[in-house]
C-alpha cells in the first residue's frame, strides 16, 4: 500500500493558530510529514496507509480552527467531523 497525501484549508489568523495545528500533527501517529502553512491557510499531510483521513481531519478540528475544504489523494472530500 503507498502513502496517503491529505491536503486541508485551515482557518489560522496568526502564527499561534498554525502553531495549535503544527503541533497535533507533529503527535499523531502515522504521519510521515507534513507542512502547516499560515500564509496559503493550508495543511498537507504525508500518511502512512494506516492513518484515516478522518482521523487527520478529526484531529486538526480538535485545535478549535475551522477546516474549510479537505482532499484526500486529490479528491475532494467531506469535511463533517464525526461526533
Amino acid at each position: 500500500m503507498s502513502d496517503h497525501t491529505y491536503e486541508f484549508e485551515v482557518a489560522m489568523s496568526c502564527g499561534g493558530c498554525s502553531g495549535a495545528v503544527d503541533r497535533v500533527l507533529k503527535k499523531l501517529e502515522g504521519v510521515k510529514s507534513y507542512e502547516v502553512s499560515l500564509d496559503t491557510q493550508s495543511a498537507k499531510v504525508i500518511a502512512e496507509p494506516t492513518l484515516s483521513y478522518e482521523t487527520v481531519l478529526q484531529t486538526i478540528s480538535k485545535t478549535g480552527k475551522k477546516v474549510k475544504t479537505g482532499k484526500a489523494d486529490g479528491e475532494e472530500r467531506s469535511i463533517v467531523v464525526e461526533a
